[in-house]
C-alpha cells in the first residue's frame, strides 16, 4: 500500500485530507516543516500533500530542502492563496502539482493517484535504464565489451549530478553522444547543450566565442553578443576537444570554472552563470600537462569524473558486429531500404578491418554500402574502407632486424612450401610480439593487421599457451 504524508499545521485540515486518502493509502501526518522531516525518513512516503503555509519554516522552504537534499518523492502543493506567483515557485523548485484549498475531494484524489502512477513509471524506467546500461546500452549508445560497461555505468551514475566530467577518446568513439545522453539523464535536461568544437575555432575567436562581448570591444563588434557559457546558463556546455584551446583562453576558461562567472570581451562586469560542464579530448591531457601545452590546475578542474571510451578495434568482434547491424537497421529505416543483413564475407571484412576512424567511420562505411548495394544483403564488393598508414611503434623503428630474421630460415630437406609458410608466419608473429614487448596493438599496427586477426592467428598458429607464458 502506498503511503502519503500529509504537512499541514491545521488539525482540521489534516482530518478532512486523512479521511480522504486513508481508503486507498496508508496515511501519515505532521504539523510542521521539523516533524515532516523526522516523517520523511520514519515513514518512507510515496507522495508528500504539503500546505505553504506552515509555522517556523514554510512549505515552499521545506520543499527546497527536500530537493536539496535528493529526495525526489513527489510534493503536491495544497494552499489557500490562489496565486500565481507561488505556483510557479513551487513548480520551480521541483513540486509535481499545485492545488488551491476548496478542491473537491474527488478532484484529490484523482490528482493523487496520477501522481502516484507518473512516479511508479519513472521508477521502471529508471530500473529500465540501468538494467540496460548493465547490459551495454546507454541511450543510443551499445557496448558490451568491460571497458564500455565501465563507462556506460560511470556516466549514469554522473549523470544525476553537477559534477564535472571528462570524456576521452579518440576521434570517432562517441564522445559527443556520451555527454548528450550525459545531459538528457541529469536534472538540467530540460534546458540547453550547447556543444562547442574547440579545435575547430580559430585562437583570435576562441575568447569571444565562449564569453561573447561588447558592442565596440574590437573592429567588427557592432552589438553586444552573449557567449556560448551564457547561452548554456541553467544548462549544460560540452567542450569538445578542449586540449586544442591556447594558453590564453585556458587561463580565462579556469576562472570561469572556479568563480562561475564570465566577463565579456570589453566588458567591465562579471555575470554569473549556473552551467554544468562536460568536457572531452582525443589527446591525453596528463602527456600535455607534462610537456607543458595545458595547465595542471584546469585538468584537475575539468577531470574531476573521467570516463574513457576505447577504440572500436578494441572492442571486439561482438560490439562490431552489434554497430554495424545497427546502423543498417536504422539507414535502411531512414531510406525504406529494408536488407537481411551481411554477406558472411562482408561480415569478416567489418570483422577484420581496424577501424581507424571508430564508430564513426563504421557508420559511413554501413552508409554507403546500403547505398551502393544492389542486392538483398550487404556484400564485402559494397564496402568501402578508408585506409590510412599506421603509425610504427618506436620499437619497431629501433630493432627491424627481429621481424627480417624471421624469414631467412634454413629450408630442411623434404620441407613443404605449406610447413614452410606455417614456420614464417609463426616465427613472424613470436618476434613481432618480442619486439613490441607482447603489447598486441602495436604488433597488430606493426603488422598491418587488425587486433582481431592478430589474436586469431596466435591460436591457429599454437602461439596460444606461449603467449600466455611469455606476456600473459
Amino acid at each position: 500500500m502506498k503511503t502519503i504524508l500529509i504537512v499541514d499545521d491545521e488539525p482540521a485540515a489534516r482530518y478532512g485530507l486523512r479521511r480522504a486518502m486513508e481508503s486507498k493509502y496508508r496515511v501519515a501526518e505532521a504539523d510542521s516543516a521539523e516533524a515532516a522531516r523526522e516523517a520523511l525518513t520514519r515513514e518512507r512516503p510515496d507522495l508528500v500533500l504539503l500546505d505553504v503555509v506552515l509555522p517556523g519554516q514554510s512549505g515552499i522552504e521545506f520543499l527546497r530542502w527536500m530537493r536539496e537534499q535528493g529526495s525526489e518523492v513527489p510534493v503536491l502543493m495544497v494552499s489557500a492563496l490562489d496565486t500565481a506567483k507561488t505556483a510557479v515557485e513551487a513548480l520551480q523548485l521541483g513540486a509535481a502539482d499545485y492545488l488551491v484549498k476548496g478542491f473537491e475531494l474527488e478532484e484529490l484524489r484523482q490528482r493523487v493517484a496520477n501522481l502516484l502512477k507518473l512516479a511508479t513509471l519513472e521508477k521502471e524506467n529508471d530500473a529500465l535504464r540501468r538494467r540496460l546500461t548493465s547490459e551495454g546500452q546507454f541511450g543510443p549508445m551499445i557496448g558490451r565489451t568491460a571497458e564500455m560497461r565501465r563507462a556506460f555505468e560511470m556516466a549514469e551514475r554522473v549523470a544525476p549530478t553537477d559534477t564535472t566530467v571528462l570524456i576521452l577518446g579518440e576521434s570517432g568513439t562517441g564522445k559527443d553522444l556520451l555527454a548528450q545522453e550525459i545531459h538528457a539523464r541529469s536534472p538540467r535536461a530540460g534546458k540547453a547543450c550547447v556543444a562547442v568544437n574547440c579545435a575547430a575555432l580559430p585562437e583570435t575567436l576562441i575568447e569571444s566565442e565562449l564569453f561573447g562581448y561588447e558592442r565596440g570591444a574590437f573592429t567588427g563588434a557592432t552589438s553586444t553578443r552573449k557567449g556560448l557559457f551564457e547561452q548554456a546558463d541553467g544548462g549544460t556546455i560540452f567542450l569538445d576537444e578542449i586540449g586544442e584551446i591556447d594558453a590564453s583562453a585556458q587561463v580565462k576558461l579556469l576562472r570561469v570554472l572556479q568563480e562561475r562567472k564570465v566577463r565579456r570581451l570589453g566588458g567591465a562586469k562579471d555575470i554569473s552563470i549556473d552551467v554544468r560542464v562536460i568536457a572531452a579530448s582525443n589527446r591525453e591531457l596528463t602527456a600535455e600537462v607534462t610537456a607543458g601545452r595545458f595547465r595542471e590546475d584546469l585538468y584537475y578542474r575539468i577531470a574531476v569524473i573521467k570516463c574513457t571510451l576505447p577504440p572500436l578495434r578494441e572492442r571486439g568482434e561482438d560490439d562490431i558486429r552489434m554497430l554495424a547491424e545497427q546502423f543498417l537497421s536504422i539507414y535502411g529505416r531512414d531510406r525504406s531500404k529494408r536488407l537481411r543483413g551481411f554477406t558472411r564475407d562482408a561480415m569478416e571484412a567489418l570483422l577484420a578491418h581496424r577501424w581507424p576512424g571508430n564508430v564513426r567511420e563504421l557508420s559511413n562505411v554501413i552508409e554507403s554500402a546500403l547505398v551502393i548495394e544492389q542486392g538483398d544483403a550487404i556484400t564485402v564488393s559494397s564496402l568501402r574502407f578508408d585506409r590510412f598508414p599506421e603509425k610504427i611503434p618506436a620499437a619497431a623503428a629501433q630493432e627491424p632486424g627481429l621481424i627480417d630474421s624471421a624469414i631467412s630460415l634454413p629450408l630442411p630437406a623434404g620441407t613443404t612450401f605449406d610447413e614452410l609458410a606455417f614456420r614464417v608466419k609463426r616465427e613472424l608473429i613470436k618476434s613481432a610480439l618480442a619486439q613490441c614487448r607482447g603489447n598486441k596493438n602495436d604488433v597488430a599496427a606493426l603488422l598491418g593487421i587488425s587486433r582481431f586477426q592478430l589474436n586469431r592467428r596466435i591460436k591457429s598458429l599454437g602461439l596460444g599457451k606461449w603467449y600466455e607464458k611469455e606476456w600473459g
